[in-house]
């Protein structure tokens, strides 16, 4: 493997509280040097005008494979992963078959090393065929590499086994990942409870049915002292509940997605399937408390959610299409632009979401930083970039994207994945 230098970009790696012009040496597959005097290297790459970070970890994707491989693969979601910039993904157990034995843990990690991109970090599901009845072989599947556990797609509606699977979870220092929401609350609904859904004449999801569930599962973490991780929050006091917990020390995180902090229920007043999503968008209001929450740390990481669909399923009429979107590819586009750009926010924060707190909450050793001696996973951006969303020329299979269209600033020049350059059109 040849020894790279990355030259001349402005470093920002909020792990080690660096942020500077600095040259970064990589020397097989890992961080050999950062700053100083460099030796030669067998390869140059000029990051002038760029800035240098972590590779970027999605913690919460759907790659769909087994099972609906016309919708996603590992290899198309990698892929369509360093694309977006991000050298480490983590997806979900709701495959079909659910990836809740060691077989379909060691499958993913087959899959991508066969595909030769991103990295791909399975989740474990908490119960068997995510059918909430009975907790799936929990050990095995960390013994497999599983780095999480979680039903995403669907909630742990039973608190006993909530609990159980939080103190088991804490056996291997794992955390369980929350799809919060009361599934008999939310019923048949398609979108926000309030004014807008009744307008539009369709099925609302209140949001109590995500605040309820967050307040039992703060409970059962603060009972069982297991780290437990709320996945995509919508409402303001869903964050608010976080926020208190935290403070009495639950070991609790949470993560914010792009359209659920950028985009709001009036989107759905076209009627474009692209934007159903489960849990739904929700209020302006709501969307402001995310996007606050996750400048001021209540929300520590921001994740796509990226749930492929294809044209077909999401060519139904509103009320019958798949919920989910895609991500991959525009997240850090969205967040350079209404974050750093718009809103003035620094860098480093937006970094840090995307690298260290993803790594931190999920214990992925030697990721999320710039550190000598951590695994060479590079995230290389031109901050000034300015591209328009185009969901045709995507890496993704899918193209269910809320965002097409949106012009926007901000985009990975080149990411490392294990040393190994991959440079971007």
């Amino acid at each position: 493997m040849p020894r790279i230098l990355i030259k001349g970009g402005r470093v920002i790696d909020p792990a080690s509280g660096r942020d500077g012009k600095a040259d970064v040496l990589i020397a097989d597959g890992v961080i050999e040097k950062v700053g100083g005097k460099i030796p030669a290297a067998d390869e140059v790459f000029d990051a002038t005008g760029a800035i240098v970070a972590p590779g970027l970890i999605d913690m919460h994707v759907h790659l769909r494979e087994p099972g609906n491989s016309e919708e996603e693969t590992i290899a198309s979601g990698a892929a369509a992963a360093v694309a977006g910039g991000f050298t480490s993904v983590v997806t979900m157990a709701n495959s079909d078959p659910a990836v809740d034995n060691e077989a379909s843990a060691t499958f993913i990690y087959l899959k991508a090393e066969e595909a030769g991109r991103a990295n791909v970090f399975p989740v474990g599901a908490v119960t068997k065929g995510q059918a909430g009845e009975e907790l799936a072989e929990m050990g095995l599947l960390a013994h497999a590499g599983a780095v999480a556990f979680s039903d995403d797609g669907e909630p742990v509606s039973n608190a006993q086994i909530m609990r159980s699977a939080l103190e088991y979870a804490k056996m291997f220092d794992k955390p369980v990942l929350s799809h919060c929401e009361v599934s008999e609350l939310v019923g048949p609904g398609v979108m926000n409870e309030g004014e807008q859904s009744a307008l539009l004449g369709l099925p609302g999801m209140p949001d109590a049915a995500e605040e309820i569930m967050v307040s039992r599962d703060v409970r059962l973490a603060e009972l069982t002292g297991g780290k437990l991780h709320i996945q995509h929050l919508t409402t303001r006091r869903a964050v608010e509940i976080v926020g208190d917990a935290r403070e009495l020390g639950v070991r609790v995180s949470a993560e914010a997605t792009p359209h659920h902090m950028f985009l709001d229920e009036d989107a759905v007043s076209t009627f474009d399937p692209n934007f159903k999503m489960n849990p739904p968008l929700r209020t302006a209001g709501d969307a402001e408390a995310l996007v606050e929450a996750v400048i001021d740390g209540t929300i520590e990481a921001i994740a796509s959610d990226h749930a492929p669909h294809t044209a077909e399923e999401k060519a139904l009429e509103f009320l019958y299409a798949p919920f989910g979107v895609i991500g991959l590819e525009t997240t850090l586009g969205v967040c350079w632009t209404e974050l750093v750009v718009k809103r003035k926010v620094e860098p480093a924060i937006l970094i840090e979401r995307m690298t260290a707190a993803p790594a931190r909450i999920l214990g992925l050793a030697g990721r999320g930083t710039l550190a000598e001696g951590s695994v060479a996973d590079v995230t290389i951006i031109d901050p000034k970039a300015k591209w328009t969303v185009d969901p045709a020329g995507f890496q993704s299979k899918s193209r269910n994207c809320p965002f097409a269209g949106r012009e926007l600033t901000g985009r990975a020049r080149a990411v490392l994945v294990g040393g190994r350059l991959f440079e971007l059109g």
